[in-house]
C-alpha cells in the first residue's frame, strides 16, 4: 500500500471506497440507476443529465448525480477538500439563526483555510488573511472571497478534467448508445 494511503484516517478511505463504488455502479447498469444501500428504491439517471453537465460547471454541480461523481472523482484525484470546502460554504451561508455563525465559522476555518489545516485548501495569502479578518464578525458572506477563489480552481482545472475522465467519457457513450 501506499505510504500516502497508509497516513490517511480509516474513515476517508471507506469514503473514498464508497464513492469509487457509486462511481463505477453508474457504468455498470444498463438504464443508467443507482443504488444504494441504505434504501430499497433506485435513483434514476435522466438521459440528459450527463449532457447538461458538459454545458457549465454550475450544471454539474447543482445535480445530486453529476455533484456525487465529481466528489467521487476528486476523491479518485486526492482533491476532494475543494467540494468538501465549497459545500461547507454553502451549507455555512443558509445558517440560521445567526447565532450559530461564530462556531460553524470557526471550525470552517480551521478545517480548511488556516495554515496546516488537516484538509487545507489552496488559497492564497492575501485571501486567507481577508477570510480571518472576517471571522472577527461573522456574516453568511464572511467565506465568499475564499468560495469564490475555489469555485474559480475546481472549475478551471477539475472540471475540464472530470469531463476527460474516463467514467464521464463512458457514461455519455451510454448515454449516446441510447
Amino acid at each position: 500500500m501506499c505510504r500516502e494511503l497508509e497516513s490517511l484516517p480509516i474513515t476517508c478511505l471507506e469514503r473514498a471506497k464508497e464513492l469509487k463504488a457509486l462511481f463505477r455502479s453508474f457504468l455498470q447498469k444498463p438504464d443508467l440507476s443507482i443504488s444504494h444501500s441504505h434504501k430499497t428504491d433506485k435513483i434514476r439517471l435522466n438521459m440528459d443529465e450527463p449532457l447538461k453537465w458538459r454545458q457549465s460547471f454550475e450544471n454539474l454541480l447543482s445535480n445530486q448525480h453529476g455533484l456525487c461523481l465529481f466528489r467521487a472523482f476528486l476523491v479518485s484525484e486526492f482533491s476532494e477538500e475543494n467540494i468538501a470546502f465549497y459545500l461547507a460554504c454553502e451549507d455555512y451561508r443558509i445558517t440560521k439563526p445567526s447565532s450559530k455563525l461564530s462556531a460553524k465559522a470557526k471550525k470552517i476555518y480551521e478545517e480548511y483555510v488556516c495554515s496546516d489545516a488537516p484538509r487545507e485548501v489552496n488559497l492564497d495569502h492575501e485571501t486567507k488573511a481577508i477570510t480571518k479578518k472576517n471571522l472577527e464578525r461573522p456574516s453568511q458572506s464572511c467565506f465568499s472571497l475564499a468560495q469564490e477563489k475555489i469555485y474559480a480552481l475546481m472549475e478551471k482545472d477539475c472540471y475540464p478534467r472530470f469531463l476527460k475522465s474516463i467514467t464521464y467519457l463512458e457514461i455519455s457513450q451510454q448515454v449516446k448508445a441510447g
